[in-house]
């Protein structure tokens, strides 16, 4: 069976790549089976999902209401051109517009997260006639070339000299490590506010299509944004007639115990992608929603975007079977429950171990920064860290596996975004686990 193993794990890696890695260094898990907030390996070792994949699998995983669901839709037909009109393409259309914020009641259905970004970059382009785009220097907004040129996050320096130039990036209000040394949130916020609008006056307000931000913080570390700071953002926008863009292709649909994350700030942006939670990974697909006046300029004008799988028949039926899970199970009122009760158990997580420095947590969207010293700050690893300088954060790594808990760890950062669905005994066996290897990184300190 080793053997056999083995040769799987093999010849996935001589015939296929593996995301955003030097191709050597992998060492993937051979996954069999996965059900609710359990993965199983083909020896029968069970691992608890702690990061939801890539903070997508919402719903948990292998649900038998999803599954039927793509399957009464294969019966009738798998496949059909976007430019035929579908009774579940238009009924998904319709739920969306009921849940989505103010008047963004028209989508474009992609294939996921990245190309979502990138029409959505389309779209402002095409309606404003300018070409930049503001966003935070720790954003993540997607794999393409447009999506990756408007990021702030390291991966894009694997193809630095592709990137595209049209975009201005500033510091994200980020109060645990304010560039600006701000003693609270708010003085935070008003700091990042400045740096925004003098970034666009230095710039000419008149050349900018939008401000691009993600509905919350994600694999930047779950950096949360100051109470009122968004409605700040939408009062800039309005002032210099610039659109907002919202990225909640990982914040939306319950993640942060909201249906999606702006929702938490009172705003309505004029155009919001989504992705990841709309499917729970099920099946690929993405969106771009737009308002009203944005959809009015392409009714006799053509519209950026499409591509051969647009509206999947069966992305759109794992959609819909989805967001009635959310409503059946209340899955968005459990992510703010599991959110509330694992903070409280996470505060005393942090009077056990000198490794933490910081706690952010919304909903089910959260992380814990691991630190050497708490006073510096100085982080256990950056995205500059040699392998000798990652050691610490590797064996963290390692030892949660070791012990069955499946969670991204990335630089000094230890994700905690299980699936909505889970519940308290499974937050306190995967807190235990994270706790015993935080015993490690607590070593580490001075």
């Amino acid at each position: 069976m080793i053997a056999h193993i083995n040769d799987i794990v093999k010849q996935n890696a001589d015939y296929t790549f593996f995301p955003w890695a030097a191709q050597q260094a992998v060492r993937p898990l051979h996954i069999k089976s996965s059900k609710g907030v359990f993965l199983t390996d083909t020896n029968g070792k069970k691992y608890l999902d702690f990061s939801s994949q890539y903070l997508n699998v919402n719903i948990g995983h292998s649900d038998e209401r999803v599954l039927a669901a793509i399957e009464r839709q294969m019966r009738s037909f798998s496949y059909i051109s976007p430019s035929c009109a579908t009774d579940i393409r238009g009924e998904l259309g319709y739920r969306l517009a009921s849940i989505l914020p103010g008047d963004l009641n028209k989508t474009l259905f992609t294939l996921g997260g990245s190309d979502a970004n990138d029409v959505a970059i389309q779209i402002a382009r095409k309606y404003t006639g300018r070409s930049r785009i503001m966003t935070f220097r720790r954003s993540y907004h997607g794999a393409t070339l447009l999506s990756l040129s408007v990021s702030g996050d390291p991966r894009r320096n694997i193809i630095s000299g592709q990137l595209l130039d049209l975009n201005v990036q500033v510091e994200n209000p980020y109060f645990y490590r304010c560039p600006w040394g701000s003693t609270t949130e708010q003085e935070c916020a008003d700091f990042c506010i400045a740096a925004m609008e003098s970034a666009l006056l230095e710039n000419d307000p008149a050349t900018f299509a939008a401000i691009l931000v993600e509905g919350e913080s994600g694999s930047s570390g779950c950096i949360k944004y100051p109470p009122f700071f968004l409605k700040q953002v939408r009062q800039l926008c309005n002032r210099y007639n610039v659109l907002l863009i919202a990225d909640e292709v990982l914040s939306g649909f319950g993640r942060t115990g909201k249906m999606f994350a702006v929702g938490h700030h009172g705003i309505c942006p004029d155009i919001l992608t989504m992705a990841k939670g709309l499917t729970a990974g099920y099946v690929p697909l993405g969106g771009v929603a737009v308002s009203d006046s944005i959809a009015a300029t392409f009714d006799y004008a053509p519209s950026p975007g499409g591509i051969t799988c647009s509206a999947h028949p069966l992305g759109c039926a794992a959609a819909l079977a989805v967001l009635d899970i959310y409503k059946k199970d209340q899955l968005v009122a459990a992510a703010a429950a599991m959110g509330e009760y694992m903070r409280v158990e996470l505060d005393s997580l942090a009077d056990k171990h000198p490794s933490i420095g910081d706690i952010r947590l919304n909903g089910l969207l959260g992380c814990i920064e691991l630190v050497k010293n708490r006073q510096s700050r100085a982080p256990m690893a950056t995205p500059h860290s040699s392998p000798e300088e990652m050691e610490a954060m590797n064996r963290v790594a390692a030892a949660l596996l070791d012990e069955g808990l499946f969670t991204i760890v990335r630089w000094n950062y230890l994700f905690i975004s299980p699936p909505l669905c889970i519940t308290r005994e499974q937050i306190d066996t995967a807190l235990g686990i994270i706790s015993r290897a935080l015993e490690i990184a607590d070593k580490y300190c001075s």
